[in-house]
């Protein structure tokens, strides 16, 4: 008898395969590409995603079916191969040298022939690679699909696309590859212009061979519902339809959330033997697991905020402010790439809430720290939130601190927020959750904050010089308005400004707290 197929599960590190997990064909997410078309065509292409979207997923799958013989007859042989070998290698002899070794290896996985060569002259080695292993798996073409190839650098990578642009004119069968696909995180003119110290290539230089530059796409909001809807067929387990619509909410379809908020809901948050239905309560709980564990995938996010160019397009982006220079150059559109941010009715914004708050925590991790331990009464005795005496309090801490910690924060524009997000988090960490809203021009940024089940909603202005406090409140109190009646109409409601006007009135009266109808109104 057969053995039993072990249980399929949401796969989170590596790329997927049918076999051991639940996933979906990653070629209906290509924006843009004609697969077939590339090979049968002769074509050479580019495909970019940011990490951990699917693209290595993609191209084994693409390997397989070509090798299965469902295209073209099997007149066509694949082989994948990833270049991060050649990571921090600039020296062209060197990384040649690396590379032509590590295809050597990746066609001993996949049983092809081996191109092995002298290793004598570095300089033509990936051109004569390329040759002789066309000429090895001749009568049939040849298709080479190299991952990471955005780990090359410098003299390496230019190197690399010339040698491949050489053979590009006598490609076929027995020649050189009829069909070369390039992938990484950013499309490939983004690397060769790093490559040339930031000169934009010329239309001849050193890749002008590509046919298409195609784009992975996150899953639709169906997409979500049709992957775990193979566990609920395999197992039986079903997910509530407002469980499904929180995980469209929170990841926005971007492919490794999915798979860990599913994952952990399944085999942490219940046991992975329970068959029980999947709510919304345990997708929040596995969120909240995920953020607190700081996984590869999102401590990578937070490590991009160590580039100050990336931390600018961040910090104006959670204070809200419009800057009409944030888009320009090249730091936005890497933003675009690496699927930091999006584009929301035109307007630029983080890519989904999980985003958002391991930016906001990551931000503020250093201020919670220096943020003391509350002694003072934030709790009712039923045990609900008191969110007054908790806004009372940080109006002490803000005129103790904030000119102190300003000078030494790096988020000048955005440092009233991060400081209030941080107190608040300092205070709520393991009782509560914050949501948090945040976009580009806004002028604001939205808080939920929700305790033991009940929410209290913040909304943070600034005023500026160029506005009167009057103009300010009036605004604030109709955007928290709008905020609540989406969030939770009948949640306590305050407006939290703060006066950053220079030579502004003393700390008198700046701490003010007032009530407009239903909204407290807190001044800093």
């Amino acid at each position: 008898m057969p053995a039993k197929r072990e249980i399929r599960f949401f796969n989170t590190t590596g790329p997927c395969n049918p076999e051991d997990h639940y996933m979906l064909p990653p070629e209906e997410r290509l924006v843009g590409a004609q697969l077939h078309r590339y090979i049968k065509d002769k074509l050479y292409w580019v495909l970019h995603a940011p990490r951990q979207t699917g693209k290595t997923t993609f191209l084994q799958s693409w390997m397989r079916e070509i090798n299965s013989g469902r295209f073209n007859g099997n007149e066509a042989v694949s082989c994948y191969v990833s270049v991060e070998a050649c990571q921090g290698i600039p020296e062209r002899a060197e990384a040649m040298v690396t590379l032509h070794k590590t295809i050597c290896g990746f066609a001993r996985s996949a049983k092809l022939p081996v191109p092995e060569l002298p290793l004598e002259n570095p300089e033509l080695l990936l051109y004569q690679t390329m040759q002789k292993w066309a000429e090895l798996v001749f009568p049939k073409s040849l298709v080479v699909l190299f991952d990471e190839t955005d780990v090359m650098e410098g003299d390496a990578l230019i190197s690399f696309l010339r040698q491949l642009r050489s053979g590009f004119a006598d490609r076929g069968a027995g020649k050189f590859p009829v069909s070369i696909a390039l992938v990484g995180m950013r499309d490939l003119k983004d690397y060769v212009t790093a490559a040339k110290g930031g000169i934009a290539p010329n239309p001849g230089s050193p890749f002008n061979i590509k046919e298409d530059s195609v784009m992975l796409s996150n899953f639709s909001k169906d997409n979500v519902g049709q992957l775990f809807a193979q566990r609920t067929q395999e197992t039986g387990q079903n997910i509530r339809a407002e469980a499904l619509d929180y995980v469209w909410e929170q990841s926005k379809g971007q492919p490794w959330i999915v798979n860990s908020l599913f994952k952990r809901a399944t085999m942490r948050v219940l046991d992975a033997e329970s068959r029980e239905t999947v709510t919304r309560d345990h997708i929040l709980e596995a969120r909240e697991q995920m953020i607190q564990a700081r996984e590869t995938h999102l401590d990578a996010l937070a490590y991009r905020l160590e580039d100050p160019r990336i931390r600018k397009v961040m910090e104006t982006l959670v204070s809200g402010e419009p800057d009409p220079l944030m888009a320009s150059g090249d730091t936005f559109r890497q933003c675009l790439d690496l699927g930091l941010v999006t584009l929301e009715d035109g307007m630029p914004a983080v890519a989904n809430p999980i985003y958002r708050e391991v930016i906001a925590r990551e931000m503020t991790y250093s201020a919670q720290l220096a943020i003391p331990k509350p002694e003072w009464r934030w709790e009712r005795e039923d045990g609900s939130l008191d969110m007054d005496a908790l806004l009372r309090e940080f109006q002490v801490f803000w005129r103790r601190h904030s000119e102190i910690w300003e000078e030494k924060m790096n988020y000048s524009e955005a440092f009233p927020h991060l400081l209030l997000m941080a107190f608040l988090q300092r205070v709520l960490n393991g009782g509560g959750r914050i949501e948090r809203e945040y976009a580009a021009g806004r002028r604001r940024i939205d808080l939920g904050v929700e305790y033991h089940k009940q929410w209290y909603i913040i909304e943070i202005k600034l005023i500026h010089p160029y506005e009167s406090p009057g103009e300010v409140k009036t605004e604030g109190l109709r955007q928290i308005g709008y905020y609540r009646e989406r969030v939770a109409p009948e949640a306590p409601a305050y407006l939290v400004i703060f006066d950053r006007r220079p030579g502004k009135a003393g700390w008198e009266e700046r701490l003010t707290w007032t009530e407009s109808g239903d909204i407290t109104v807190v001044g800093c």
